[in-house]
């Protein structure tokens, strides 16, 4: 190998030309933001897609997540877990409600819905899970604990691009949905993100808090904020949607090439896949038992760091073990605890090469040989 580093991820570029000819059309129209015609036409496009309603695009997934629960006027406490992007909680926050902490599955890591329960009371509003790594929440549980406590439901699917239950979006779930097209997705417009909503009143009033809460030039319906995204997004958007069933095809073909060497090394689990979903395979988390292996997560993410192979500590620290956080209210946290402690990310996109991957996999094998050796000494 090079001294080029090899990151977790590195994102699709489709071609340059491709790209410029839409830029013309911008340049030509000179209408750059406000729900212009290439943004229309992208929301069009990923209504197709995706297989849903109504998409209302955002600058980023943030302030999507922020809109979403904002566009539900919610009040009180909002149940999610710690095991996700500090984000999921920010925007939680941000719109004057208090977070609740419940602990996660071990099997697919997302919010343990048996756990949920017992935190309901009067001052609850919604459930906020997170379908992580694209690994989709126990929904129809979900949807159960929604209908009997008449209670919001709110996806954060910003890992989610293209996955789908039993042949269905996972966006079609709970009353909305969240998608990022940050840079590290599947699926990207550099930076963005959406609400996939249900009707034409959600996604015309989403529109409006989206455009600071204007429903026409004169009239304010509400205290929005500016979260739209730009034409040159939009665009990039809409290239992206000709290659992407080609790009989650790869990313599968080289996750399944990890998977080969992976399971041979003591130590190392994968996380549990479901038999009846098609991933978009967005990340490749594994998590080290230091007993089996050798060493700890640490040791091995530093081992790899100096091999100049850059991996994430998905997710790492707990949201709530953050200072910030650390007066609301949680259940206790022991299955989220050890994965925050155990859980790397290593890295995985599309054009990774087969020799890329075979250095990865020996850099992990040669951290547990040594490892062992020094321990048996």
């Amino acid at each position: 190998m090079n001294n080029k580093p090899l990151y977790v991820t590195r994102p699709f570029l489709p071609p340059l030309k491709e790209f410029e000819k839409l830029l013309k059309r911008i340049w030509d129209s000179r209408w750059l933001t406000n729900f212009g015609k290439i943004h229309q036409e992208f929301e069009e496009a990923l209504c197709n897609y995706l297989g849903v309603s109504y998409v209302s695009l955002f600058t980023n997934g943030t302030v999507a997540l922020m809109t979403a629960l904002k566009a539900l006027n919610l009040k009180g406490e909002v149940i999610t877990t710690p095991f996700s992007s500090v984000a999921t909680a920010n925007s939680i926050v941000w719109n004057n409600l208090e977070p609740v902490f419940i602990d996660i599955e071990e099997t697919t890591l997302n919010l343990d819905v048996l756990k949920v329960p017992p935190f309901i009371n009067s001052n609850t509003s919604a459930i906020l899970p997170v379908h992580v790594f694209g690994n989709p929440c126990q929904v129809e549980k979900f949807n159960e604990l929604k209908s009997h406590h008449d209670l919001k439901l709110v996806y954060d699917a910003a890992h989610c691009f293209g996955v789908k239950l039993n042949n269905e979006t996972i966006c079609n779930f709970g009353d909305l949905a969240v998608l990022s097209f940050h840079a590290t997705k599947v699926f990207n417009t550099f930076e963005g993100g959406a609400i996939i909503s249900r009707d034409k009143y959600s996604k015309d009033y989403i529109d409006n808090l989206c455009n600071i809460g204007l429903a026409t030039e004169t009239e304010l319906i509400s205290c929005g904020l500016n979260g739209k995204m730009t034409e040159y997004q939009a665009a990039f958007g809409l290239l992206q949607l000709k290659y992407i069933d080609r790009i989650i095809e790869l990313r599968r073909i080289n996750y399944l090439k990890y998977i080969d060497f992976l399971s041979n090394i003591p130590g190392i689990k994968l996380i549990d896949k479901q038999q009846n979903v098609m991933y978009n395979y967005s990340y490749l988390p594994v998590l080290i038992d230091p007993e089996v292996f050798g060493s700890t997560r640490e040791d091995l993410n530093n081992f790899l760091k100096n091999k100049n192979i850059i991996c994430r500590r998905y997710f790492y620290p707990l949201i709530s073990s953050h200072g910030q956080y650390s007066h609301f209210k949680r259940s206790d946290l022991p299955v989220a605890e050890k994965v925050s402690e155990n859980i790397l990310c290593l890295p995985l996109y599309h054009d990774i090469s087969e020799a890329e991957i075979n250095y990865v996999i020996e850099s992990i094998s040669e951290c547990h040989r040594q490892k062992r050796t020094f321990k048996i000494r």
